[in-house]
């Protein structure tokens, strides 16, 4: 009787699994840890090289930083560092 209550149990582990949250005009710039990718919602358009149509879609490119990685903030510019001229 076990090994029947475990493969059903085993079997239903896909459908427990949370979906991602919707990616609507109302949570665009809001970002969510999908797949240990930091995924940011925004504006993506479409086009007939990549086959989808223009709308909100959760960005989770190779250039997006993991899940336990601060993105950088925009207002946040690295500090310059200004050193005297030769002579």
């Amino acid at each position: 009787m076990r090994p029947i209550l475990s493969l059903l149990l085993l079997a239903s582990l896909p459908a427990l699994a949370q979906a991602p949250p919707a990616c609507t005009a109302a949570r665009e710039g809001m970002a969510a840890c999908l797949g240990e990718k930091l995924c940011e919602c925004r504006w993506a358009p479409g086009g007939s090289l990549t086959g989808r149509p223009t709308g909100m879609r959760w960005d989770c490119g190779a250039l997006r930083p993991s899940c336990g990685v601060a993105p950088p903030s925009p207002g946040m510019a690295p500090p310059v560092l200004l050193l005297p001229p030769r002579q």
